[in-house]
């Protein structure tokens, strides 16, 4: 089965991107008009039961994400690549990396959910459990997770954008697998098999993924983490400050 992803660029450097859990590949915002189309392809891969493969059935886990991902690498002929992976993609690309470390060149995680469990209060459980049947939760989360300085259009956008583009029961399914998930000694067995190099992008105003909260439960199993963070951004960097974030993703992907 061909994975149907978008491409942007052409370079000799690539890159699979993978969404977070409100989006899809056609939700990343202006950076992809700041992108170096001339150095790197990036291949953008929507998950089963979202955007171009919203009816595409699956298991709408983290270790499918991971499956399709390596299985759209070896479609595109790479057999090595960088992955980028922005929140829930995040959490999916280290997936990858366990599955396929000989096959990762370097990570970077944009507002990245770790390896280890994300740990809810009863209130926020509430929240995010309820926000797949109810458009008013996820607008609530997204408002929460830049830092409540969105604008009501920009809100009601991605609001709309998440509900059109996901299945709810792939919405639903993607959370109780990546929420409670402990990837941790797998990841650590990996990266004895074969270190990579990591940079991590944080928004300022992110209350969700915070630079404190990735310093501590990244580091642990990545020491030598690059960890950036971006003024002026929340949770989503891709709207928020796109020139910045392609610049921070793409001077550590050269290096």
């Amino acid at each position: 089965m061909a994975i149907a992803h978008r491409t942007v660029g052409s370079g000799p450097r690539h890159v699979i991107v993978l969404h977070d859990w409100f989006g899809t590949s056609a939700n990343w915002g202006s950076v992809l008009d700041f992108l170096d189309r001339e150095d790197f392809t990036y291949a953008f891969m929507d998950y089963r039961g979202y955007g171009d493969r919203k009816y595409v059935p699956g298991r709408y886990d983290l270790a499918e994400i991971a499956g399709d991902a390596l299985a759209l690498a070896d479609q595109l002929g790479w057999e090595r690549f960088s992955l980028v992976g922005h929140s829930m993609g995040a959490k999916a690309m280290q997936q990858v990396l366990v599955r396929a470390p000989h096959r990762v060149t370097r990570l970077v995680g944009i507002a990245p959910l770790p390896a280890v469990p994300y740990e809810m209060d009863e209130q926020t459980r509430a929240l995010f459990y309820g926000a797949p049947a109810d458009p008013g939760k996820r607008r609530t989360i997204i408002d929460l997770v830049t830092g409540h300085r969105a604008s009501r259009v920009w809100l009601d956008r991605m609001v709309r954008h998440s509900v059109d583009i996901s299945r709810q029961e792939a919405h639903a399914a993607y959370l109780a697998d990546w929420q409670p998930l402990d990837l941790s000694q797998a990841v650590a067995d990996a990266l004895k098999e074969q270190p990579v190099p990591v940079r991590l992008i944080v928004g300022e105003y992110d209350l969700a993924v915070s630079a404190q909260l990735v310093r501590a439960t990244w580091q642990p199993a990545y020491p030598d983490a690059e960890i950036v963070t971006l003024s002026g951004s929340g949770h989503f960097p891709t709207h928020e400050t796109p020139v910045a974030l392609a610049t921070a993703v793409e001077d550590f992907l050269r290096d």
